[in-house]
């Protein structure tokens, strides 16, 4: 089965240093066109990404193939969505689908592993609970969709250095280049019709918590979002020296002379953000958790959903504990 159709493009410029996380809201309310001014912002936020594929780009899907699991569909199917190089995703459905489904973009994590990629979703790792989440999401009648990103699962055979090193020298990031796939995946899904595009949602660990709240802020469309893990204040990062706890994929030239993880995370208010992170974990300092919820509290409250935003903190590390996963599957009922 091909599919080609158009998804819609994000486009602008860089717009310069953007106000604190906590006043975003209250002046976008002051402005005469609130939605034009988050506009702006993401359109500076994604100019950051260096020279990106046109987001016009026409998306086909081919099916590899289809089979029945524990529970669900899978579907195995080849994305073109950049023009660059095909882009292997799986499609998880319940077994007895009816109607358009609510549909959660899955983002697999790094952890040093370039061979699991998209089989996360299917087989789960070591840091998070059983079962993998293509069985929990499907048993409460979601879809979900996971797509290699660039050097991991059925795209690797360069490494990530590599790739680093040669986008860098086309005025490519490597961090770009990923997010960039990941909306088109977006785009993606709201040309099927069965999926729910009105009720789209995003959620990973690690790596893919990361792209998680990137891929909400970039995107309106992503109506919850989800971060396990890596809800990483940068300035916290640096003055911990945690720089090399994350892969060089991890790094935007500029990003900081124009945005910090608050103003980032600010961008998905006032829909609905869940973060669980571990008090123990390197990876996400404490201090810059503290400030981030301090942040994004006022954000909400400004935007008048104050509900919407929650951080949750265990005394754990880099891992999901079952209490988390409690939370996340009630959140995304909710």
């Amino acid at each position: 089965m091909e599919t080609s159709r158009e998804g819609g493009p994000h486009q602008g410029s860089l717009l310069g240093v953007f106000p604190p996380a906590g006043k975003v809201c209250e002046m976008v309310q002051q402005q005469a066109n609130p939605d034009r001014d988050q506009a702006k912002r993401r359109a500076g936020l994604y100019a950051l990404l260096g020279d990106l594929p046109d987001r016009a780009h026409p998306i086909s899907a081919t099916e590899i193939g289809e089979e029945r699991r524990d529970g669900f569909v899978l579907e195995k199917l080849l994305l073109d969505l950049n023009g660059i190089e095909p882009v292997p995703a799986y499609l998880t459905r319940p077994l007895q689908a009816l109607g358009p489904l609510p549909t959660i973009l899955y983002n697999h994590a790094h952890g040093g592993d370039y061979v699991l990629g998209k089989d996360e979703l299917l087989v789960g790792r070591g840091a998070l609970q059983a079962p993998p989440y293509a069985v929990a999401l499907s048993q409460r009648g979601y879809a979900a969709l996971c797509i290699d990103t660039w050097a991991f699962g059925e795209r690797r055979g360069r490494s990530e250095s590599e790739l680093f090193k040669e986008m860098l020298w086309k005025g490519q990031v490597m961090w770009g280049m990923m997010v960039y796939d990941s909306l088109r995946a977006i785009d993606y899904l709201t040309l099927r019709p069965d999926v729910d595009a009105g009720r789209l949602g995003t959620l990973g660990i690690s790596m893919g918590s990361t792209m998680a709240w990137w891929v909400a802020a970039l995107d309106v469309r992503v109506k919850v979002c989800v971060d396990l893990c890596c809800l990483t204040d940068f300035g916290a990062l640096i003055a911990s020296r945690g720089l090399d706890r994350h892969g060089i994929y991890y790094y935007v030239p500029r990003l900081l002379q124009h945005f910090d993880t608050a103003q980032i995370n600010a961008l998905i208010a006032p829909r609905a953000h869940l973060g669980l992170a571990g008090n123990f974990d390197s990876l996400t300092p404490s201090d810059g958790l503290d400030r981030i919820d301090s942040e994004l509290r006022k954000v909400y409250a400004a935007c008048g959903a104050p509900e919407a935003w929650r951080l949750e903190r265990f005394n754990t590390g880099h891992f999901e504990t079952a209490a988390m996963r409690a939370r996340i599957l009630s959140f995304l009922e909710r």
